[in-house]
């Protein structure tokens, strides 16, 4: 995958994730046992994928790129990564339910890419770019502005600090991500155990909260898609953008999904946008896109490293 190519493989990861919400309104079922079943059926699926990749490695002997060097990724670094990946979830959902679909959105998504800079920083020194913090501020702006459509008014203390918890945890285990695929893992293993320890985490969940509407079809296919295509599909495709795009860059351009959730309660839902909200889709849409501009004044990545971020030494 080349870095050009990154960019847009974690927009289209964005572009699925933006589905769920949509198919999640139309599906018979609360939203912690909604998310429980996806993170259940979408670890299993990254689980098996993972290993399938680790068969297809162990049979093949892989050159040695001269001056990098694979590292050992500690086990309780992704353990703690799976756990962030299930804590996520409950936060987000939590945060919601306290403040509204709104608020809990915009504060959730939009303070993960401030996050996921800060902790690329503090963690590997990779100090973000002017450019890119000039359209991370951007797209946060654009994405309130869409989401609230210019009027949030009040809102409750304990959901905006769950949800601030939730933007915390989701850049936590993208940093995580980043830094075990810069180490030399396949990024299909690291999904794999992330969210294959996070479906486990969540299975008592599913089952307290009542699996009885899977057995309807509207809810089976509806628990299908979102953890085959919105996670499992999704994050193999965000993986792979890891590759080769900071992990910094790739959160901010994950700030898609709000514009795709958008789009589809107004064509599916019939929903109403106001001309604020448009006008803050216009403004989201042109930072997601200065952000995935190639940096013309940057080196071209000559390695993995380089390319997320990540040295040997970190």
């Amino acid at each position: 995958m080349t870095s050009r190519s990154g960019p847009l493989t974690v927009v289209a990861a964005a572009v699925l994730w933006g589905t769920a919400g949509t198919v999640g309104a139309l599906a018979p079922a609360g939203s912690i046992s909604l998310a429980a079943a996806r993170l259940v059926i979408g670890g299993a699926v990254l689980a098996a994928v993972a290993a399938r990749a680790a068969r297809a490695a162990a049979g093949r002997t892989t050159p040695r790129v001269p001056g990098r060097t694979t590292r050992r990724v500690p086990g309780a670094l992704l353990a703690a990564g799976g756990l962030a990946v299930a804590a996520y979830q409950l936060c987000f959902f939590a945060a919601v339910a306290r403040t509204g679909v709104a608020i809990g959105t915009v504060v959730a998504i939009g303070s993960g890419p401030v996050f996921t800079g800060l902790l690329s920083w503090l963690l590997d020194r990779n100090r973000p770019s002017r450019r890119w913090a000039v359209a991370t501020a951007t797209a946060i702006a654009g994405c309130a502005v869409l989401v609230t459509g210019g009027g949030a008014g009040g809102a409750d203390a304990g959901g905006i600090a769950l949800a601030l918890l939730g933007g915390l945890l989701y850049a936590f285990y993208a940093v995580t991500a980043a830094r075990a695929i810069g180490a030399g893992m396949g990024s299909d293993t690291v999904m794999g155990v992330l969210f294959g320890a996070a479906g486990l985490i969540m299975l008592p969940v599913l089952v307290g909260s009542g699996p009885g509407w899977l057995a309807e079809p509207r809810g089976l296919l509806a628990a299908l898609y979102l953890g085959c295509a919105t996670t499992a599909l999704a994050y193999v495709l965000y993986g792979r953008g890891l590759r080769t795009t900071p992990v910094a860059t790739a959160a901010t351009l994950a700030l898609a999904e709000p514009a795709v959730a958008a789009i589809l309660g107004l064509v599916v839902l019939h929903e109403h946008l106001s001309a604020i909200s448009w006008g803050g889709l216009a403004l989201l849409a042109a930072s997601l896109i200065v952000v995935a501009l190639p940096d013309r004044s940057a080196p071209h990545p000559a390695s993995l490293e380089q390319a997320t971020g990540l040295s040997s030494s970190a």
